[in-house]
Protein backbone atom coordinates (compact mmCIF):
# COMPACT_ATOMS: atom_id res chain seq x y z
CA UNK A 1 0.00 0.00 0.00
CA UNK A 2 0.97 3.35 -0.78
CA UNK A 3 0.06 6.53 1.08
CA UNK A 4 0.82 10.15 -1.26
CA UNK A 5 0.53 13.78 -0.32
CA UNK A 6 0.98 16.20 -2.33
CA UNK A 7 2.75 19.92 -1.56
CA UNK A 8 3.98 22.97 -3.37
CA UNK A 9 0.62 24.50 -4.18
CA UNK A 10 -0.24 28.20 -3.76
CA UNK A 11 -0.66 31.18 -6.19
CA UNK A 12 1.52 31.74 -8.74
CA UNK A 13 1.30 34.16 -11.64
CA UNK A 14 0.96 33.57 -15.39
CA UNK A 15 3.94 33.06 -16.65
CA UNK A 16 6.16 32.12 -13.31
CA UNK A 17 6.63 29.17 -11.64
CA UNK A 18 5.77 26.86 -9.43
CA UNK A 19 6.81 23.02 -8.41
CA UNK A 20 4.88 20.46 -6.57
CA UNK A 21 6.34 17.64 -4.98
CA UNK A 22 4.11 14.08 -4.07
CA UNK A 23 6.05 12.21 -0.98
CA UNK A 24 5.20 8.34 -0.73
CA UNK A 25 5.36 6.29 1.88
CA UNK A 26 6.20 2.66 1.82
CA UNK A 27 9.29 1.05 0.78
CA UNK A 28 8.21 -0.04 -2.97
CA UNK A 29 7.78 3.18 -4.25
CA UNK A 30 9.89 2.05 -6.84
CA UNK A 31 7.37 -0.24 -8.23
CA UNK A 32 4.59 2.19 -9.11
CA UNK A 33 3.92 4.46 -12.08
CA UNK A 34 3.37 8.02 -11.08
CA UNK A 35 0.50 10.27 -12.65
CA UNK A 36 -0.36 14.14 -12.04
CA UNK A 37 -4.02 14.78 -12.65
CA UNK A 38 -6.30 18.14 -11.97
CA UNK A 39 -9.72 19.24 -11.30
CA UNK A 40 -11.04 22.52 -11.95
CA UNK A 41 -14.68 23.92 -10.17
CA UNK A 42 -17.30 21.70 -11.94
CA UNK A 43 -15.15 20.30 -13.99
CA UNK A 44 -14.22 16.44 -14.25
CA UNK A 45 -10.48 15.21 -13.29
CA UNK A 46 -8.01 15.46 -15.75
CA UNK A 47 -4.76 14.00 -16.78
CA UNK A 48 -1.77 16.29 -16.58
CA UNK A 49 1.16 13.96 -17.01
CA UNK A 50 2.73 10.53 -16.16
CA UNK A 51 6.19 8.64 -15.25
CA UNK A 52 7.11 5.09 -15.28
CA UNK A 53 8.14 2.92 -12.38
CA UNK A 54 12.24 4.03 -13.57
CA UNK A 55 11.44 7.55 -14.92
CA UNK A 56 12.86 6.48 -18.09
CA UNK A 57 8.76 7.35 -19.59
CA UNK A 58 7.20 10.23 -19.35
CA UNK A 59 3.61 11.34 -20.81
CA UNK A 60 1.57 14.71 -21.21
CA UNK A 61 -1.71 15.96 -21.68
CA UNK A 62 -1.31 18.41 -24.82
CA UNK A 63 -2.16 21.36 -23.33
CA UNK A 64 0.76 21.22 -20.76
CA UNK A 65 3.73 19.96 -23.39
CA UNK A 66 6.63 22.03 -22.99
CA UNK A 67 5.70 23.97 -20.10
CA UNK A 68 5.76 20.78 -17.35
CA UNK A 69 7.44 18.52 -16.47
CA UNK A 70 7.29 15.31 -14.61
CA UNK A 71 10.06 13.38 -12.76
CA UNK A 72 10.36 11.62 -9.50
CA UNK A 73 13.56 10.49 -7.39
CA UNK A 74 12.84 7.31 -6.32
CA UNK A 75 15.66 7.07 -3.32
CA UNK A 76 13.55 10.18 -1.72
CA UNK A 77 10.01 8.39 -2.42
CA UNK A 78 8.91 11.80 -4.31
CA UNK A 79 7.41 12.43 -7.44
CA UNK A 80 7.76 16.56 -8.83
CA UNK A 81 5.74 18.48 -11.41
CA UNK A 82 7.46 21.45 -12.43
CA UNK A 83 5.06 24.04 -13.97
CA UNK A 84 6.96 26.56 -16.11
CA UNK A 85 4.56 29.76 -17.79
CA UNK A 86 1.48 28.64 -15.85
CA UNK A 87 -1.80 30.29 -17.32
CA UNK A 88 -4.67 30.83 -15.41
CA UNK A 89 -6.82 28.33 -16.91
CA UNK A 90 -3.97 25.58 -15.21
CA UNK A 91 -5.85 27.08 -12.08
CA UNK A 92 -7.07 23.21 -10.21
CA UNK A 93 -6.42 21.47 -7.53
CA UNK A 94 -3.52 18.98 -8.66
CA UNK A 95 -3.53 15.46 -7.36
CA UNK A 96 -0.57 12.88 -7.70
CA UNK A 97 -1.76 9.09 -7.95
CA UNK A 98 -0.03 6.06 -7.96
CA UNK A 99 -0.77 2.32 -9.24
CA UNK A 100 1.32 -1.15 -10.11
CA UNK A 101 1.75 -0.54 -13.83
CA UNK A 102 4.93 -1.01 -16.29
CA UNK A 103 3.06 2.04 -18.36
CA UNK A 104 1.05 4.72 -16.35
CA UNK A 105 -2.11 5.26 -17.23
CA UNK A 106 -3.96 8.72 -18.33
CA UNK A 107 -7.26 7.82 -16.85
CA UNK A 108 -8.20 8.46 -13.25
CA UNK A 109 -9.87 5.40 -12.76
CA UNK A 110 -7.21 2.99 -13.33
CA UNK A 111 -5.11 4.44 -10.43
CA UNK A 112 -5.38 2.74 -7.15
CA UNK A 113 -3.93 5.57 -4.29
CA UNK A 114 -4.42 9.23 -4.32
CA UNK A 115 -3.84 12.04 -2.87
CA UNK A 116 -5.29 14.54 -0.78
CA UNK A 117 -4.54 17.11 -3.38
CA UNK A 118 -3.44 20.48 -3.43
CA UNK A 119 -4.51 23.95 -4.85
CA UNK A 120 -2.91 25.70 -7.23
CA UNK A 121 -4.02 29.10 -8.39
CA UNK A 122 -2.45 30.99 -11.42
CA UNK A 123 -3.51 34.57 -11.41
CA UNK A 124 -3.39 36.81 -14.88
Amino acid sequence: QVQLAEFGGGLVQAGGSLRLSCAASGRTFSSYAMGWFRQAPGKEREFVAAISWSGSSTYYADFVKGRFTISRDNAKNTAYLQMNSPKPEDTAVYYCAAVAALRPPIVPGAYDYWGQGTQVTVSS
